[in-house]
């Protein structure tokens, strides 16, 4: 906790990178943290052929691979980790990971959209006796133990071979017939013994009496439960991603940040841009140049108030 950063950046998207462009060519110190590179939107997109300065095509990854190449160019710092709370109004800002405190002057939120709202049946009656968002910080109490994970994408895969150094057995919960998320992690998962990949399978509620004792899923060949002490839930949806925040922001009616036209919220030092915005046209370049002007604004804090 020692480490003052001038600006923290939540989440690594067209938003967040540019963010993080704008701050570091200022010459601020400038911390990027997010759960994985291939989590976004943008990441998913397998094709873009209208992004300026860009000729022909290019698929989502490529081009964020390309902003925060860039970013890093310019000294920003990337960690990926993913946030789950925030100290908003503290001076310096406290921003909390399963792994770390990370303090700064000001913070930008850009964590995008793909949060969900509807929870499965049992999820939060669960939580913290069996149900955890987060494998690195709660595995090892599933030592021993068989569990589910449930998600996709290279955050998830890597929190599933994570969770081989404790459980049993994990059952991998995809949604498709072929695991989407970078080839050599997908590959590592197909040669872990102690995965079983579950294709084409849905997470449909999760039972137990005082902890989790199964999950109930959904295959091609119909319900079955799965006997399982803990489940892991990397899920996306179409929601903004504020969890995190608890109360602090003020967020619109669809949970959405509200921010003026400077990307201000309504705490001092804290700004957001890109899709977590209340607004309605989600574009990549919508959001870089919302994380740039998000950027200019943090810079302008820190100027009238060095100290955060």
């Amino acid at each position: 906790m020692t480490e003052i950063h001038d600006v923290i950046v939540i989440g690594a998207g067209p938003a967040g990178c540019a963010a993080a462009i704008y701050c570091a060519r200022a010459r601020l110190k400038t911390l990027v943290l997010d759960k994985g590179s291939s989590e976004g939107a943008l990441a998913w997109a397998p094709k873009i052929a209208n992004y300026p300065g860009i000729v022909g095509e290019i698929s989502g990854k490529e081009l964020l691979s390309a902003m925060i190449r860039q970013a890093q160019g310019f000294g920003a710092k990337f960690v990926q980790q993913k946030v789950l709370g925030a100290e908003l109004e503290k001076r310096p800002k406290e921003i909390f990971t399963g792994e770390a405190i990370y303090l700064g002057r000001a913070v930008i939120v850009a964590t995008g959209s793909m949060g969900r709202k509807e929870r499965v049946p049992g999820e939060e009656e669960f939580l913290g006796r069996g149900v955890s968002y987060c494998a690195t910080c709660d595995g090892a109490f599933f030592r021993g133990e068989e569990v589910a994970l449930a998600g996709e994408g290279d955050l998830a895969l890597e929190e599933a071979l994570s969770l081989c150094q404790h459980a049993d057995r994990i059952h991998l919960l995809i949604s498709g017939a072929e695991i989407k998320g970078e080839k050599e992690l997908a590959q590592r998962i197909l040669e872990q013994p102690k995965i079983e990949v579950q294709r084409q399978t849905r997470l449909l509620s999760i039972h137990g009496q005082q902890q989790v004792e199964a999950a109930r899923v959904a295959t091609p060949q119909g319900e079955r439960e799965l006997p399982v002490r803990g489940v892991f839930i990397y899920l996306k949806g179409r929601s903004p991603e504020v969890d995190f925040l608890g109360d602090s922001l003020q967020l619109g009616e669809q949970g959405c940040i509200q921010v003026n036209r400077q990307m201000e919220t309504n705490i001092a030092g804290v700004f957001a841009a890109g899709d977590v915005l209340c607004k309605e046209l989600k574009q990549a370049v919508v959001a870089a140049a919302e994380g740039s002007l998000a950027a200019l604004s943090a810079l302008r804090y820190l100027q009238r108030s060095p100290t955060g």
